[in-house]
């Protein structure tokens, strides 16, 4: 092979001229590069383009195009410093790559696959501490079960303790041996004293069971004479009971508002019947003070018969009369209320005395008075009661009130 020096080349300047003029393709033309010129132009073109191969500006060694330095010096030069982006120490380029995957710092899935993440320098203490799959021992058999479902295992656990149904104050119990501590308490209630199943009405048999259930058997008769005694017991002590709700139930006020309802019915009936009288609960002056009651002839009575409504008063012996000053001598008066809709415009009706200390009627009863007692046989007319709403929806009310203070009717 001959060399051939520069010497003796004579390139020809046309052809030279023609060759250098040609239009070419950049020599990335593939990897995208659009540019095409004069071959003379290559060169320089090159210097620039994008597409090629320039060293490593870390000076890896590594041949990178323009366009790629950027991704190469950021994430694969060696020579490259970055930081980890969960501890944020700095790295160059290969320590970064050793250190991912190693990171403490990094989140990692639980290994027992309880699906918490933690960081992986906690991953053991995790596992050992607050893993939901970590092995525990049950505290009453032993033996080993995951955290989730150690709680499940111990509401069925043959070895944890229970209380005993029978409440005999044993503590801790074991599930397995209950039924054997059942069969000690049969046992043991076969061999004791029961009491008799009469034992409220005043039995006092004690005995085994056996026992118990011959005495029931031969003491029928005893049985019923208790329950028996019991029973008028319980009915003086009921008769009782309700002596003194009705005492606490009777007014002591000294007051009584009486309602009369179906007025209208009442009224006819008493047109219709000669004395027909309507008498009021019975009330007290105070709580240990005479005891009263309002009678009402509704069609009248005596001087108000057929034309007006009549109201008296009665004294009942009271139980607390041997205690009291007699002659009753208090003012009595009576109020029939007018039912207006506006209470300024009300027109009641008011009658009073002072009762006569000479008539028997106030003197202390000896029983329940059949006389009328002391009121006014005139006490409203019955045009007078159209006038006003002294009925209105079919009820009347009347106040009797007894004043112990006043000794001039009002």
């Amino acid at each position: 092979m001959c060399s051939i020096f520069e010497s003796t080349i004579y390139p020809d300047p046309e052809s030279e001229k023609a060759i250098m003029g040609s239009v070419v393709y950049c020599i990335h033309h593939k990897e995208g590069c659009q540019w095409s010129d004069e071959l003379r132009k290559l060169k320089a073109h090159l210097n620039t383009c994008k597409h090629d191969a320039v060293l490593c500006a870390a000076q890896c060694g590594a041949m990178i195009p323009r366009v790629l330095m950027q991704d190469h010096l950021r994430y694969t030069c060696p020579r490259r410093r970055a930081n980890c982006e969960h501890c944020h120490k700095e790295f160059s380029g290969s320590a970064l790559e050793e250190h991912q995957g190693n990171c403490g710092h990094e989140p990692v899935y639980c290994e027992n696959k309880c699906g918490a993440k933690v960081q992986r320098r906690h991953t053991q203490q995790h596992i050992q501490q607050h893993c939901s799959k970590r092995l525990v021992p049950c505290k009453h058999c032993g033996q080993s079960y995951t955290q989730d479902t150690v709680s499940a295992h111990g509401a069925s656990c043959a070895r944890a303790p229970v209380a005993c149904p029978q409440r005999c104050g044993a503590s801790g119990v074991p599930r397995a041996d209950l039924a054997a501590h059942l069969r000690d308490h049969a046992a043991a209630a076969a061999a004791a004293a029961l009491p008799c199943s009469f034992r409220d009405a005043g039995c006092r048999f004690k005995g085994t069971r056996q026992a118990l259930e011959k005495h029931t058997e031969e003491s029928c008769q005893q049985h019923l004479a208790l329950v028996s005694a019991l029973a008028s017991r319980q009915a003086r002590q009921l008769d009782s009971l309700r002596a003194a709700v009705a005492r606490l139930s009777v007014n002591c006020s000294g007051a009584l508002v009486w309602r009369i309802s179906d007025w209208a019915a009442k009224m006819a009936e008493a047109k219709c019947k000669d004395g027909v009288e309507l008498v009021s609960p019975a009330f007290y002056t105070s709580q240990y003070g005479y005891k009263l009651q309002a009678s009402l002839f509704l069609n009248g009575n005596g001087a108000g018969e057929a034309t007006h409504m009549s109201v008296y008063i009665k004294i009942l012996p009271g139980e607390y009369d041997a205690l009291l000053r007699w002659p009753f001598a208090h003012t009595v008066s009576f109020t029939l209320f007018d039912q207006s809709s506006s209470p300024d415009r009300a027109c009641n009706i008011v009658e009073s005395f002072v009762p006569d200390p000479t008539w028997k009627n106030f003197q202390r009863p000896s029983k329940e008075p059949d006389a009328l007692g002391f009121g006014f046989p005139r006490f409203v007319s019955h045009e007078m009661l159209k006038k006003r709403n002294f009925i209105k929806d079919d009820v009347m009310f009347l106040r009797v009130k007894v004043d112990p203070s006043k000794i001039v009717a009002v």
